[in-house]
């Protein structure tokens, strides 16, 4: 299982948000770039970028930084947030972006997130927001009736590398992650899950590595390393077999 380190753009600057509220945020640096090199620096094999302005705006935002996390990494980056036309996908992954998310397109027309990901196989994620097991879209200002189980599964047999499961309730809560609903979405779809929201100690990650058989490949942790409950260089070595699980 991966560990995958997330910088959220706001305003050109790293920021956390609890529980996807904008007027409820923590800016942990005003040089996103210098933070991506940090994560890569303590060993990160991923980044996972959010332009939130992008999400909220539902276009692109936060280009420039952006720009400046892909000159200054050489790891790859999965890029989210505002990304609602091929165009939109298209420049990215010709900026170097490894893997682009789709979040409410995926969710308003799954149909279409299946062609583009056949166009660029293994490089298109779907992002799947859930609020008390239901898709929320729209930077999650909105929720949907569609179950995020049955959302997954709309994409087996499809191009899509992975799909990132985020509970948002939990999400910069750092109250643990949703282990029951990651299990039933991981059980339930042949595609990879990447598990997001709620992880606060090295716990969190030994919990989430027991689900790995069930096809959870990697975590997304933000606040958790920001306010220092979790160490990146003791997760990643958790992982990789380094480190004896504590008790």
């Amino acid at each position: 299982m991966v560990v995958i380190p997330a910088i959220d753009l706001k305003g050109g600057k790293c920021v956390r948000l609890r529980q996807g509220r904008p007027e409820d945020q923590t800016v942990y640096s005003t040089d996103p770039a210098d933070m991506a090199r940090r994560w890569e620096a303590a060993g990160a094999e991923w980044l996972h970028v959010v332009d939130l302005d992008g999400a909220f705006n539902k276009r692109p935002q936060n280009t420039g930084a952006i720009r400046k996390i892909l000159a200054q990494v050489s790891i790859p980056v999965q890029l989210g947030g505002g990304i609602r036309n091929e165009e939109t996908i298209d420049d990215y992954l010709g900026l170097g972006v490894a893997r682009v998310i789709l979040g409410t397109e995926a969710t308003k027309r799954p149909d279409w997130a299946i062609s583009v990901a056949a166009r660029h196989p293994g490089r298109i994620v779907v992002g799947i927001d859930a609020r008390d097991g239901q898709a929320a879209i729209e930077g999650w200002t909105a929720t949907t009736r569609i179950g995020a189980v049955d959302l997954a599964r709309q994409f087996d047999g499809s191009d899509v590398a992975a799909i990132v499961f985020t509970d948002i309730q939990r999400d910069g809560m750092q109250t643990g992650t949703n282990l029951d609903q990651t299990r039933a979405l991981a059980e339930k779809t042949e595609i990879p899950v990447i598990a997001s929201g709620g992880v606060s100690t090295l716990q969190d990650i030994e919990q989430l590595m027991q689900l790995e058989p069930l096809g959870v490949v990697g975590v997304i942790t933000g606040k958790a390393l920001y306010s220092g409950t979790l160490d990146l260089a003791e997760a990643l070595a958790l992982c990789r077999g380094q480190q004896k699980k504590s008790s």
